[in-house]
């Protein structure tokens, strides 16, 4: 296996080195000709977890990863370090990890992967997204719209938010390629100051040379797309493109390639029928001075 299989951007989190890992060790299990069922039974483990070790779903131990790689013919020093290096790393807590009492399991999973992205296209219909949220937005949402009344485990959750936003000043930034819903730009979200300053926060943010904001007028809502989506892409073969959606009380992860591409469709359809960037930021511009 060429050394260069395991190299990975900056900004890759243990989430996606977790994936990578499963992927990297399927493959050389399938070219060692073993199955799957006696790969597990050499690490004292069972068919099923051996098959969530290969999808990245379950943490690795370091002894597992050398046994396997023993088993597997993997006996140069050089690259069982790269691999057992790596299964080190995606065991390291990633940083939203101590904020694990409030957020649910399935949005910490989507913090790990958005960590790792490349490129992230957002369609919303309700919110300005996360990524582009000011402090004061994105407090009136997390209460409800009762910022006065923040519990401590609300600003925590407040902290992870803000937090994620610094992805966008990495040397390896995603580009994030958000497109917002008029109506959006309209709903009074902690009140007028707030809803000013989050319209001049877009404006800033849609400056940066990794992010393109792109507002779909009413007139042309709700034709292409029914709900609010995500679509992460990485860099890394290992990890497929996948779309996101988030529900009250879980998501939805998809990565089958048809899934995906449908919806990449949706998003190209509403990126033609939405403002372009420059239009956009002219009607921002108006917005905001209106207020």
């Amino acid at each position: 296996m060429a050394e260069q299989e395991h190299t990975e951007p900056e900004g890759t989190g243990p989430t996606a080195r977790r994936i990578i890992l499963g992927a990297q060790l399927k493959r050389l299990r399938e070219r060692a000709g073993v199955a799957r069922s006696d790969a597990a039974w050499s690490i004292r483990g069972s068919d099923s977890k051996m098959s969530r070790l290969e999808a990245g779903k379950v943490g690795f131990k370091e002894r597992d990863v050398a046994d396997l790689l023993t088993m597997y013919g993997i006996t140069e020093e050089s690259e069982r370090e790269l691999l057992l290096d790596m299964t080190r790393r995606s065991n390291e807590p990633g940083w939203w990890q101590p904020y694990g009492d409030v957020l649910p399991d399935w949005f910490e999973d989507y913090v790990g992967l958005e960590t790792s992205a490349s490129r992230i296209q957002t369609y919303e219909l309700m919110f300005v997204p996360g990524l582009l949220q000011t402090e004061d937005y994105a407090r009136a949402i997390i209460t409800s719209g009762h910022p006065d009344r923040a519990t401590p485990d609300d600003e925590r959750r407040l902290t992870v938010r803000m937090r994620r936003q610094q992805t966008l000043g990495r040397r390896d930034s995603p580009t994030v390629w958000a497109i917002i819903d008029e109506s959006v730009l309209h709903r009074p979200i902690g009140g007028h100051e707030v809803l000013v300053g989050q319209v001049e926060r877009l404006l800033e943010v849609s400056a940066l040379p990794n992010v393109v904001v792109q507002v779909l007028p009413f007139t042309l809502s709700g034709y292409a797309a029914e709900s609010t989506f995500s679509i992460l892409r990485f860099s890394e073969p290992e990890l497929p493109d996948l779309v996101y959606q988030e529900h009250l009380t879980h998501a939805t992860y998809l990565d089958k390639r048809p899934e995906v591409e449908q919806y990449s469709r949706v998003m190209d359809r509403v990126a033609v029928d939405a403002l372009t960037p420059d239009e956009t930021k002219q009607y921002l511009t108006k917005l905001a001075a209106e207020r």
